[in-house]
């Protein structure tokens, strides 16, 4: 999924996260820092999000089960991802994959799955932290193996 995509998909959810949360356009409105005027345009499909609103959606309701389950990982992870900022250390520990994701390939201590949303690729280690985030398989084998 691309940035443009991304924007898309997280545009067309707000109204159904606002709800969740009980949340008030206006109040939701003052939370993102935008006018009324300009979040009924985006919940009514007029316009979309700009990049830096939908950064700041996701990281505020990070929470929502909704957005969760829309994007199968944790929406700042996948920001992150979408942004190019993810690089190959350990970052933060993992349920391991019972949700979301299934395998592709095990080698080492390391273990390769892809999401069944979204589709992207994640490498995890025997602790399930993660260390590796791609769209692209053949970049996430790649990775897999040198870090095997």
């Amino acid at each position: 999924m691309d940035k443009d995509n991304f924007v898309k998909l997280i545009s067309s959810k707000m109204k159904l996260v606002r709800t969740e949360q009980d949340l008030s356009q206006d109040k939701m409105a003052e939370i993102l820092g935008i006018s009324k005027k300009t979040l009924i345009q985006i919940e009514k499909g007029r316009t979309k999000a700009s990049w830096t609103i939908v950064v700041a959606f996701c990281a505020l309701f990070n929470q929502s089960e909704l957005l969760v389950s829309v994007i199968g990982d944790n929406p700042v992870d996948f920001i992150q991802l979408i942004a190019n900022r993810v690089d190959g250390t350990p970052k933060e520990k993992t349920m391991g994959g019972r949700v979301w994701w299934r395998e592709v390939k095990v080698k080492g201590d390391f273990r390769l799955q892809q999401n069944v949303i979204s589709h992207h690729y994640r490498i995890l280690d025997e602790d399930n932290f993660r260390w590796f985030s791609s769209f692209e398989e053949r970049e996430a084998l790649q990775r897999l193996d040198e870090l095997e």
